[in-house]
């Protein structure tokens, strides 16, 4: 149930004090040790947010998408790593097992996940399979009453923390492609699992990803999410769509931060005596950027609310994804253009929310995979009308 509007307002701001106070002033230590500070993480625990969008049944908030939107667009001014944090929990990590695991599977994992007890990580990305997501070629082969699974897992986000995997495996080596593939609830420390070393990355420091390794990995038959082979494929992209609003909404609330820093940096820097705020060409920037960034806001509520509406929005989660994450990109480089200089420094926050933003551009889906997505269900629905 969506919460009432005063409970949902209150929520609301508090998380924003919270960024505000919190999370922004500790950004350039979180940089700097590229690590998560604990006494924020238990903060974070303690606020709920690593249940935004698990059932209240199961300890989470239980937040409608419309209402995860409208947090993710407040806690991600702040640099993109404190979300990424705990934003495995609220969507990739543990959507999988919310949307379609057993009643079991459920109950195990949902609550310990809600409570930031266990971090979930999303086991999707090989080392030659990234957007081409229904040809994994990680193996899970049946043995009496558990599955082997053998294969690489790349570039997999917060695994070095990640107490439980989504894992993509095929199931069935004789069927190509989407069919085949089924997904699995693998726990940490589960014998013939293990991690690369973090990598190291342009941008998003403090938040971490590695390889998952899978070597004669043996897990018990019940770890089939929803108990039935051959439907990983399809809880992979219902957990997509559900995630490509998230960071759609990321990159809206990042964009609308960085563009507040853009502003105000124009109004206290004098050239030619006076506020290079007051520069026409300048302005025009503004302009730009807020445009892009309502442009971005309408899209990503408005596909939300149709996702609460019980709406197929993969077409409108491509849309909404595509447009923000490459508009985060054209507000930030703006930002550093007028810092000048001053821009391509340390010093400054623009040069790190630049890299920061760039990911956002890649991960869950790139840019041109959305136009794949988009440009698909456009010739499909135009077929259908023509009766071909």
């Amino acid at each position: 149930m969506p919460l009432d509007p005063d409970t949902r307002d209150q929520l609301i701001e508090t998380i924003a004090r919270f960024v505000d106070e919190r999370l922004i002033t500790r950004e350039a230590e979180v940089a700097d040790s590229d690590s998560m500070p604990e006494d924020v993480v238990e903060e974070m625990r303690d606020m709920g947010l690593f249940g935004l969008s698990i059932p209240e049944e199961f300890g989470g908030l239980g937040l409608s998408t419309e209402e995860e939107v409208l947090v993710m667009l407040q806690i991600s001014r702040a640099a993109p790593a404190f979300r990424s944090y705990f934003a495995t929990n609220v969507g990739i990590g543990s959507q999988g097992i919310a949307i379609d695991g057993t009643p079991e599977q459920k109950a195990r994992y949902l609550p310990r996940l809600a409570s930031g007890e266990l971090i979930g990580s999303f086991a999707l990305t090989e080392p030659d399979v990234g957007s081409d997501a229904s040809n994994v070629k990680t193996t899970a082969r049946r043995e009496g009453e558990a599955y082997v699974l053998n294969g690489t897992k790349r570039y997999i986000t917060n695994a070095p923390h990640a107490g439980l995997f989504t894992v993509m495996a095929r199931t069935d080596p004789e069927t190509k492609g989407a069919r085949g593939v089924s997904a699995f609830a693998v726990e940490a420390g589960t014998s013939g699992l293990s991690l690369g070393k973090p990598e190291r990355k342009m941008g998003q420091q403090g938040a971490h990803v590695c390889d998952v390794v899978f070597d004669n990995c043996r897990v018990p038959a019940d770890a089939v999410i929803g108990g039935v082979e051959g439907q990983g494929f399809k809880t992979a992209m219902k957990v997509l769509d559900k995630g490509r609003l998230s960071i759609a909404a990321a990159c809206t609330g990042l964009a609308d931060r960085i563009l507040g820093d853009m502003v105000a940096y124009a109004i206290e820097r004098k050239q030619f005596g006076q506020a290079i705020a007051e520069f026409q060409l300048l302005q025009g920037m503004f302009a730009d950027s807020k445009a892009d960034i309502e442009a971005a806001r309408a899209l990503v509520i408005d596909a939300a609310r149709r996702r609460d509406a019980g709406e197929n929005v993969a077409m409108a989660a491509a849309c909404a994804k595509m447009f923000a994450s490459e508009m985060v990109g054209r507000v930030a480089d703006r930002n550093v253009q007028v810092h000048g200089g001053a821009g391509y420094i340390k010093d400054y926050r623009a040069e790190q929310l630049f890299r920061d933003a760039r990911l956002y551009r890649i991960y869950e889906g790139t840019t041109q995979i959305q136009q794949t997505i988009i440009a698909k269900q456009l010739v499909a629905e135009a077929r259908e009308k023509l009766g071909l």
